[in-house]
């Protein structure tokens, strides 16, 4: 029996070592099964586990033992690590890694202007109607290798990534590949890791969505048509299809900014979704709203760059907000950890991927502790990408995806020597390379003689004594044995000296190479070894838990609180009172305030245990209340694109940061309707909201509030002096048929919905309609001259609506 078994074991280690592949080779085969023992070294399992002197076996691509005291096996090359690190390669959940950048970026479908309008996708085929739902679109039939950047990534310690395709708002799959820079078909770890989203329509060429509540509006209708597709025979619908097909994968949704966060918790539970977001790094100015959504978050680890304030002219521009964010932006991942969000860290966003682990460390520094910050880029995005199986971490039977350090991962010190992606190596910094610390004398010509002293990695002073003395730093740069070097001679005609070279062995010579002067003249140096540098003595790093001390403010602009007031009860006494009631006037009078609201107005009341204000000379009057306003709008206060956009809602785009709202209570309004634009005939839906300066969007909206709806008449609304004349209408009658059709369509739904129930379509566009010939929804319309007023009021005669109001009724 046991001759049986090893005779089986055999056949199969065969079979395993006889990899196969569907593409031909031009020439021979490499069977070598590459089988390498990583010896002496730090392993870094996981966040969790570190083993010292450890010894880590790879065999085939993938991890066969990791641990201390292991014996290695026969046939594998030993590589004594003499007590460097070994840590997983990282992973990046969000980037755009080897997809080709979008060709019809520039010129997309909008609205206004004069050109040709695009109210239906281009795409051939039974696909959506909208071509920025593009649920269809797979990365794994639009990725290509690109070997300059995946080698930008691997420098930067990246082993693989996961692939988005940044197109649309419903983008499609994404899929995880390691950034080995072989074929395509090798490097795949997951083809369909997530769904994915975002509020921009992208290459789209379609008019529609113009704004961010249409880009809501048409997600929205899309969760309510693939529901319904599921149980018709009506159409096929590619886009439907898939978009179905995918709501069982891990959802990533890209927003920009913490109050898109909450418009995306809101879809997702209006839908039963829980996503994962992408976000831009400002959680921590709203840290409790945005854990209360679940959600895991993908945040950049990219900060703002310091604002230019030498010129007084420039430095105005620069905003509260701006200053702050500067100063803050580096505490998000601290905050997000001290607050027990889940996120993962990307890559994304960076001009250089070179600047990451300068910005893990500021982020160190600023509070995130390194056990975090490794889960971040490793074991984190493993798990939400479903692919913690494969890499993420360095145990038996994973993928041999790991780097080789010099230290620990987060010192300002380590170099990443390799990093071994699937198996196959990659030299980031030669491990042999000899250290150049020390005093050198160096000779350039042009210059003469100088000591050059070098202190560390690119650290280094250039100084000569007499008559000319020169004292100055110089930036060292090494790659493997090639050096450069560069200074400024201050007070020196030559200027600026940059030498190139590289470590040589003829000695007494350390360094030779090539000088190029600011003058222009080239020539020869060399750098002969004078004295070893003196080793300095090695200090604890500082952990400080938070790098700034700037308080939060709400909201996070000019005028906001530090602290948000809260309701009191308050005695306002002896002032002058403006009822707006029966009672009129009311001198030296008092009103008393409980629990936000008007308990007694008299005189002579009790205070109680009630805060009182001396109002003597003072007028109280009730705070305005603005029936027609645009401010808290954000992302475009008009989806003008059709003639008929009741399915969008101002309430999912209430800005609650807006400066607006302060600059209204400062002239004494309190209470806003927000309306839609006036781009077409039926508008949107708007928004009553409390003017409470520094709360959440969904806190300014006024509860119990009646809905309305925008509607418009007059040259707006048939694009008198811009667009393309083609979006109907265009002329008064067309607009008069506008409302005509829209409510007997929406009559004709209503009475569908009575006799079919769910077998019919939701359409958000009529439900709005339906709303208000039930008087449940009331209309607010802009309005000019008395023809087209007779008009809408005979037609809403005719339909069995009513006009609540007209604004700004020139003719009335």
């Amino acid at each position: 029996m046991k001759k049986i078994l090893l005779a089986l074991a055999l056949v199969f280690s065969t079979v395993f070592a006889f990899a196969q592949q569907t593409y031909p080779v031009n020439g021979s085969f490499d069977v070598r099964s590459g089988q390498y023992a990583f010896t002496n070294a730090t392993i870094v399992v996981n966040a969790s586990q570190t083993i010292s002197n450890g010894t880590l076996l790879i065999k085939n691509q993938i991890i066969q033992s990791v641990g201390a005291g292991t014996a290695v096996p026969k046939g594998y090359v030993v590589i004594d690590l003499k007590g460097k690190y070994i840590y997983p390669s990282l992973i990046d959940a969000f980037s755009s890694y080897g997809i080709a950048a979008d060709p019809s970026a520039a010129g997309r479908g909008g609205f206004g202007g004069q050109r040709q309008s695009i109210f239906t996708s281009q795409k051939k085929g039974p696909y959506n109607w909208n071509a920025a739902i593009r649920p269809e679109t797979e990365v794994r039939s639009i990725f290509a290798i690109d070997t300059k950047k995946a080698d930008d990534l691997r420098k930067a310690g990246f082993g693989s990534v996961n692939v988005v395709n940044r197109d649309g708002i419903a983008r499609g799959t994404s899929a995880a590949v390691t950034l080995n820079d072989e074929f395509e078909h090798k490097v795949y770890l997951k083809d369909q890791t997530a769904a994915n989203y975002s509020f921009s329509k992208g290459s789209s060429t379609n008019d529609y969505p113009t704004s961010l509540m249409g880009s809501i509006a048409l997600l929205r209708q899309t969760y309510l048509d693939a529901a319904w597709y599921k149980g018709q025979k009506e159409e096929y619908n590619i886009s439907l299809d898939e978009f179905n097909k995918q709501q069982n994968l891990p959802q990533i949704f890209e927003a920009d900014g913490w109050q898109n966060i909450l418009r995306v918790d809101k879809i997702g539970k209006e839908f039963g979704k829980q996503f994962i977001i992408k976000s831009n790094g400002d959680e921590y100015q709203r840290i409790d709203a945005v854990k209360a959504t679940g959600a895991s978050l993908i945040i950049p680890i990219a900060y703002p760059k310091a604002y230019d304030v030498e010129d007084p002219a420039e430095a105005r521009n620069v905003t509260l907000a701006q200053m702050k964010a500067w100063e803050l932006a580096a505490t998000n991942p601290g905050v997000l950890e001290k607050a027990g969000i889940n996120f993962a860290l990307t890559a994304f966003g960076l001009d250089n991927t070179r600047e990451f682990w300068a910005n893990i460390r500021t982020a160190i520094e600023s509070g995130l502790t390194e056990k975090q910050a490794l889960l971040a880029v490793t074991e984190t995005p493993a798990k939400l990408l479903g692919i913690s199986d494969k890499v993420g971490s360095l145990e038996k039977g994973k993928l041999a995806n790991f780097l080789i350090t010099s230290d620990n991962l987060f010192k300002s010190t380590n170099i990443i020597h390799e990093n071994w992606v699937q198996g196959k190596r990659y030299v980031v910094n030669k491990m042999d390379v000899s250290d150049l610390k020390g005093v050198y004398n160096l000779n350039v010509d042009g210059v003469g003689a100088l000591t050059l002293k070098i202190t560390g990695p690119t650290a280094a002073s250039i100084e000569r004594s007499g008559a000319d003395s020169v004292k100055t730093t110089a930036t060292l740069g090494r790659n493997g044995d090639w050096v450069t070097l560069s200074f400024n001679l201050k007070k020196n005609p030559k200027g600026d000296v940059r030498l190139t070279g590289y470590i040589s062995s003829e000695a007494p010579i350390v360094m030779k190479g090539e000088s190029a002067l600011s003058d222009g003249s080239e020539g020869k140096w060399t750098a002969t070894f004078k004295e070893a540098g003196k080793e300095m003595p090695k200090k604890e790093e500082p952990k400080p838990a938070i790098a700034v001390n700037a308080p939060l403010i709400y909201p996070f602009q000019s005028f906001g609180n530090e602290v948000l007031p809260k309701a009191e009860s308050v005695l306002l006494k002896n002032a002058t009172v403006w009822t707006n009631e029966k009672e009129g006037i009311l001198q030296n009078a008092d009103v008393l305030l409980e629990n936000g609201k008007i308990k007694a107005v008299g005189k002579n009341l009790s205070a109680g245990a009630a805060k009182v204000i001396d109002a003597t000379g003072k007028h109280v009057t009730t705070g305005i209340i603005d029936e027609h306003s645009h401010i808290t709008g954000t992302g475009g206060i008009n989806e003008g694109a059709q003639s008929i956009s009741s399915e969008v809602r101002i309430g999912d785009i209430i800005n609650s940061e807006d400066v607006n709202i302060y600059r209204q209570l400062a002239g004494g309004v309190t209470t806003s309707q927000i309306l839609h634009g006036s781009a077409n005939p039926i508008g949107g839906q708007s928004q009553l909201i409390k003017l409470r300066w520094g709360k959440l969007p969904e806190e300014l909206k006024f509860a119990g509030a009646d809905p309305f709806i925008k509607f418009a008449l007059g040259e707006n609304v048939k694009q008198s002096n811009f667009g393309s004349g083609q979006r109907f209408p265009v002329t008064r009658m067309g607009v008069e048929q506008t409302f005509v059709d829209a409510f007997t369509r929406a009559k004709d739904y209503e009475t569908a919905l009575k006799v079919k129930g769910n077998n019919v379509r939701r359409d958000l566009e009529l439900d709005a309609l339906v709303e208000i010939l039930n008087n449940k929804r009331f209309i607010t319309c802009h309005s000019y001259v008395q023809s087209e007023i007779n008009m809408l009021i005979h037609v809403a005669d005719s339909l069995g609506f009513k006009i609540n109001t007209f604004t700004h009724i020139l003719e009335g």
